[in-house]
């Protein structure tokens, strides 16, 4: 695809998170319900009209492309495992944080191609903050009222390591690692929001030792990497998605300098 038309789809995409977002901020400010699923994750009404939305958004932009949403029906490995693209969607990452109105939610959609996240937009909509972007045409940050800002990631810099970690899903496993890691400074925050702030440097790592599923992490990965960062397993493999039956991550650390010498996570086996 052109570099135009690659740009095209992105604003679209932009345009689409934005629609959800608004949808979104109307339940936030209600009284809504809290159901929960059967791993007894938190389910709300945003979270569907969300994923109506998006998927009809999605369906509109590229009805060809198939679409996995956190909120859609599972599809088998057998059916999905020759999508060459595809879309890749949380419609309320956060869900938690949402409930908790701390503000620290997102929508998260991304484009994979041949299993790897190659656009994405997270859209915080209480924090009017959003990120997009596409490895071949960089990554961008808005806030609203200002200008829109091409985004970087840091180098890494003599001092303490800023490192973000899960402000909902504590890790015992963490702990112990930062113990290796050396001096940090240590920030909670919740949804693919962690990702995005290494994207756009201001932070320098973010070690997940614990579970996450591929439409937590697609969107903000695609912005790291076009950001100039890396997200890799732990044998040093970058994340890809859709390569087998179930869609839970490995553990992973992303940074955004990766000429540095991290510390080797731990397996997750």
């Amino acid at each position: 695809m052109e570099q135009e038309s690659r740009q095209a789809m992105l604003d679209d995409l932009r345009m689409i998170a934005t629609t959800a977002g608004e949808a979104i901020m109307k339940i936030y400010h209600s009284d809504f319900a809290v159901e929960f699923k059967e791993d007894r994750s938190p389910l709300t009404g945003a979270d569907r009209a969300s994923h109506e939305l998006i998927v009809s958004g999605l369906n509109a932009l590229q009805p060809k492309l198939p679409i996995l949403s956190e909120e859609s029906a599972p599809e088998e490995f057998e059916d999905r495992r020759n999508w060459d693209s595809y879309w890749l969607v949380d419609p309320l990452d956060g869900t938690k944080e949402f409930v908790k109105r701390n503000g620290e939610f997102t929508v998260n959609i991304a484009l994979i191609e041949e299993h790897r996240a190659v656009m994405g937009v997270v859209l915080a909509p209480d924090m009017d903050l959003e990120y997009a972007g596409a490895l071949d045409l960089g990554a961008w940050k808005r806030v609203e009222g200002r200008p829109t800002e091409e985004i970087h990631t840091a180098l890494s810099q003599t001092g303490p390591v800023r490192v973000v970690c899960s402000r909902s899903h504590p890790s015992g496993a963490l702990a112990d690692y930062l113990q290796r890691l050396g001096p940090h400074e240590l920030r909670p925050i919740g949804s693919s929001l962690k990702i995005c702030l290494v994207a756009d440097g201001q932070a320098d790592f973010y070690p997940r030792l614990g579970l996450t599923s591929e439409w937590d992490t697609a969107a903000a990965q695609a912005i790291l990497e076009s950001a100039g960062g890396s997200m890799m397993n732990p044998v040093g493999q970058a994340l890809r998605y859709n390569t087998k039956d179930g869609l839970l991550n490995p553990y992973f650390l992303a940074f955004g300098d990766p000429g540095h010498d991290w510390p080797t996570a731990v397996s997750d086996d």
